[in-house]
């Protein structure tokens, strides 16, 4: 007869009381681990058809039959530890513990409390076991798995494709290489051969697509989606907006564009009157300020409030403005960040192409953009490169962006090199045809404005271009500065903060940096904007000459270039600077631009008693208006494109009956024939051409601006032919085809002629003692150097 004293009850059911929450977790264990196994198991044991795709098969775990019987096993644990679990509940409720001896539960044998510790134990013991077992299942499992990725490389070898020479090159660079790069992951490489070729054929281009994918996934869209038509846009405050805040550069660029919304809206107005209803496609344009971003450094920022030069941010505000008011739709960034999301780039390095085809058609950069875009596209950088338009200020000439050729001839700096069709270089100046010539706008003034400067005007007060202090350490500006101070009072516009900057004498009167519009005011009282020969080419002195000052600038001789002047040094082009301001002086001229030698004290004293003796009136270049530069920038939307392959046309045999040139009568030029323009469809139109030979030592530039017209480097590919030089009656004993960018030329003392072998090097500048080049110039249009009489 079993007897149970009182304490042993207690202790047994307060032991059964504590171990309520254990038993509970337990069987929650045994469930949860039931379901994992049933769920993620499951799928490992069902096998798909061996003829499904060998990237995507799955292969059946062979050990099937064993793996069924463990999970039948581990179900009836499972079941017999939630019936022991049962007994212990009846249990706890029970206040008669013989009724564990009719369930064959027999306290008698062991220690309540100890007795049921013990069970447990060999509960968990039995979920041990399980878990061994299962652990052995997956690695098993992942035994089976590794062999069926080497099986998938077994079963896609490397084609043989002559149409595809660098596949199998690719293949190797890709087995040493794929986990250099995220990104290659994200395309689905996984070290498999199957996962390198359908990379290289789907995602890259150098290898062919395999036969059993999809074909029609693989390829690219066809048809395009349809263009929607431009229309003029003249509510400015969405391209506010788009334009953001929070650095002291864009609220300058949001406040010049506020400053001249009235003459936008006026110019949009007269440039949709000229187009007559003309069809416009609506381009999708990212612009992307590199030069403001954080990675490039930001310099300008920070120097918007202290004197900074701030023609790039001059320029970029017009750029903005007329892009949005010709009707295009805008993403603007200053950001990295920015810049790859909406390229999208995938994660990594930078070493895979875009995820989805270029969804821009133009892409507005500078040379720090140009540089980050390169570093995150990949390969689809030289697929898109064509629909990029850099803001250039100084220019790039071929001989620097030709890669191969700069680095052999010794034109190769940090600027240039990018392989682009010299044209998608934007100038703030028309300084060398090669590029194309993007400009900015200068404020305009109606009559009445005109009227009230003309006689309002001071004829003795000079304003010094340059609001920086280190512009007044120049050698020499005390002599010129004297003999200024003789005759006019000379007042300046330099950044100080506590105390006046002690570069500026004291005879000058300092006013500070001043905002925009009291800027403005202070040239439409001035007689005279005078240049110290620095900062080169910005848009002061065409501000001032447009508020009616006249502008005196430094003569340099020898001219300033790369290779006498820190300056140019490094920056990619070999243009000579003969003066602070060349457009200044070539392009507008006295009376409003004077030319002189600083060094020259009775030079410079004449010219300032001829300046105070002339009156002139406020004067704007067409092309700095807001309707000139609307107009080009339209006409180069419109009808540049370098996305077109780039080849040397072979033009019909340049003979007496088919030729399209006609020698005119003073056997000096040749002019295109009327009657050939519609065979040759060009940009701009070349019924506009003449081909003219330059002197020894001459650049095109020079030889076509001596005839009043403009060197077209687009129409070279028209004349670079050994038919050309016969019809200019050029004897050539031979003829060689080189990469050259002085070419096509001859060199006439030993009767020498060379035709281009690279389009890209198809250039206006230069110029060499030993050859006469052959010149392709063209007309155009007063006020508007870039566009020729019938490019609209």
């Amino acid at each position: 007869m079993l007897t149970v004293n009182s304490d042993g009850k207690i202790m047994v059911r307060r032991c059964l009381v504590t171990l309520r929450p254990f038993r509970i977790f337990v069987v929650g264990i045994g469930f949860f681990t039931l379901c994992f196994l049933m769920t993620s198991l499951g799928g490992q044991f069902s096998a798909k058809r061996l003829g499904d795709s060998p990237f995507t098969i799955r292969t059946e775990v062979m050990g099937a039959l064993e793996s069924r019987g463990v999970l039948r096993k581990m179900s009836d644990m499972l079941e017999m530890m939630v019936k022991r679990m049962d007994v212990l509940a009846r249990l706890e409720n029970s206040t008669d513990f013989r009724r564990g001896e009719e369930m064959h539960f027999p306290v008698d044998r062991f220690h309540p409390a100890v007795g049921l510790m013990e069970r447990i134990q060999a509960i968990a013991q039995n979920v041990s076991d399980i878990a061994m077992k299962v652990d052995q299942i997956l690695r098993n499992s992942l035994l089976l798995y590794s062999s069926a990725i080497e099986g998938r490389r077994d079963q896609c070898e490397v084609p043989r494709d002559p149409n595809y020479p660098d596949c199998s090159g690719k293949v190797e660079w890709m087995r040493a290489r794929w986990t250099s790069d995220p990104c290659y992951a994200f395309f689905g490489v996984d070290g498999t051969e199957c996962s390198f070729l359908i990379y290289l054929s789907e995602v890259e281009w150098f290898c062919p697509v395999l036969p059993w994918r999809n074909q029609t996934a693989a390829a690219p869209s066809t048809k395009p989606p349809p263009r929607m038509q431009a229309a003029f846009q003249r509510d400015l405050s969405y391209l506010l907006e788009l334009i953001g805040s929070g650095k002291e550069s864009l609220i300058f660029m949001k406040k010049r564009i506020r400053h001249l919304a009235t003459q936008w809206l006026q110019a949009s107005h007269k440039l949709e009157e000229k187009l007559e209803g003309k069809q416009r496609d609506q381009k999708q344009i990212l612009i992307h300020i590199g030069f403001l971003t954080e990675e490039s450094g930001d310099v300008f920022s920070p120097r918007v409030l202290k004197g900074g030069p701030l023609g790039e941010m001059v320029q970029w505000a017009d750029i903005l403005a007329v892009l949005f008011i010709l009707g295009h739709s805008l993403k603007i960034t200053v950001s990295l960040k920015e810049l790859q999301s909406n390229l999208g780039v995938p994660p990594g390095r930078g070493n895979c192409p875009l995820t989805v085809p270029l969804p821009f058609d133009l892409i507005y950069t500078d040379y720090h953009g140009l540089q980050q875009m390169k570093q995150h596209m990949g390969l689809s950088f030289k697929k898109y490169r064509c629909r990029v338009r850099v803001i250039d200020t100084f220019g790039t000439e071929p001989a620097y962006n030709h890669e191969e050729y700069a680095t052999l001839h010794g034109y190769r700096t940090n600027w240039g090199y990018w392989n682009l069709n010299a044209k998608q270089f934007m100038t703030m100046f028309p300084h060398t045809p090669d590029n194309s010539f993007m400009g900015f706008v200068s404020e305009e003034l109606n009559k009445t404005e005109k009227q009230f400067i003309k006689s309002n005007k001071a004829n003795n007060m000079a304003v010094v271009y340059g609001k920086e202090a280190g512009i007044w350490k120049l050698q020499g500006k005390e002599k010129f500065l004297a003999i200024l101070n003789k005759y006019m009072e000379i007042h300046g516009t330099v950044y100080y903060e506590t105390q006046r900057p002690p570069e500026v004498p004291a005879f000058v009167k300092n006013h500070g940096l001043l905002p925009q519009h009291e800027f403005q005011q202070l040239l439409r009282k001035a007689k005279l904007f005078i240049g110290f020969g620095f900062p080169y080419e910005g848009p002061a002195p065409l501000e001032a000459i447009a508020n009616g000052c006249i502008f005196l600038q430094s003569r340099f001789n020898p001219p300033h270039s790369s290779l006498n002047h820190e300056f140019f040094r490094g920056k990619p082009t070999s243009r000579e600077v003969s003066s602070q301001h060349p457009y200044a002086q070539d392009f507008i001229g006295k009376p409003h631009v004077w030319t002189v030698d600083y060094n020259n004290s009775e030079e410079f004293e004449a010219a300032i008693k001829a300046i105070m003796r002339t009156k002139v009136d406020p004067y704007l270049p067409y092309e700095y208006t807001s309707e000139g530069m609307l107009e080009r920038i339209h006409a180069y939307i419109q009808y540049q494109d370098f996305c077109a392959v780039a080849v040397l046309p072979d033009t019909p045999a340049v003979q007496t009956s088919t030729s399209p040139f006609i020698l005119q009568p003073n056997s000096t030029y040749l002019a295109w024939a009327c009657n050939s323009s519609s065979s040759f469809p060009a940009w701009p139109p070349v019924n506009s051409l003449q081909v003219w030979l330059s002197e020894a030592g001459q650049a095109c530039t020079s030889t076509c601006q001596q005839h009043g017209l403009v060197c077209e480097p687009e129409f070279f590919k028209f004349i670079n032919h050994k038919e050309v030089f016969q019809r200019l009656n050029i004897v050539c004993d031979s003829t060689e085809s080189e990469m050259n960018h002085l070419y096509p030329a001859v060199a006439e003392k030993v009767r020498e002629c060379y035709l281009q072998k690279e389009p890209l090097l198809f250039s206006c500048a230069g110029y060499n003692t030993k050859y006469q080049r052959l010149c392709p110039c063209r007309d155009y249009r007063r006020g508007q150097v870039a566009l020729c009489r019938d490019c609209l």
